[in-house]
């Protein structure tokens, strides 16, 4: 396992589409490679969700990890299927560092995505994790948290020594 180099912001790569992991790709040593980095990756930062295009990956890979007895999901081509309701969130990204602004997301995401192991899972969620379904997926979209925040609501955060 290896700690990713992040692409922040300014990065062209940020604003690319992501393609498919094809199916014969999927349970590949390459991916699952890229998925254990990926979450190597994330906890270093203290992120709760990676997107592969974070690492310079055009790949539609995601890991999220709300840090709860669960352990981290991993989303290997996720799409949102069905959204409901609205909640307005304070959001960072890892690609954005020490930058936190609100953002108006779904409340509940209903997601089909395939898992490291080549299953096919539908999942129904709610706030936090459908927050960051939502999130991850702009990613995989070239779509940015920054582009899609309520003015003036922008902070930025000194780091902490």
């Amino acid at each position: 396992m290896a700690i990713r180099n992040l692409r922040y912001e300014g990065d062209e790569i940020l604003k690319k589409k992501s393609r498919e992991v094809p199916e014969e790709e999927i349970l590949s040593e390459k991916i699952k490679t890229l998925i254990d980095d990926m979450i190597e990756t994330m906890h270093k930062y203290n992120g709760v969700g990676l997107a592969a295009v974070q690492v310079g990956i055009l790949k539609r890979v995601i890991v999220i990890d709300l840090y709860d007895d669960k352990g981290p999901i991993v989303l290997i081509n996720p799409i949102i299927i069905k959204t409901k309701g609205e909640q307005e969130v304070e959001e960072g990204c890892l690609s954005f560092p020490n930058q936190f602004a609100k953002v108006v997301r779904p409340a509940e995401v209903v997601a089909e995505y395939t898992d490291r192991n080549g299953k096919r899972i539908r999942v129904k969620a709610k706030e936090l994790l459908a927050q960051a379904i939502a999130h991850e997926v702009d990613h995989l979209n070239g779509e940015l948290f920054i582009d899609k925040i309520i003015p003036g609501t922008l902070e930025y955060v000194e780091p902490e020594e």
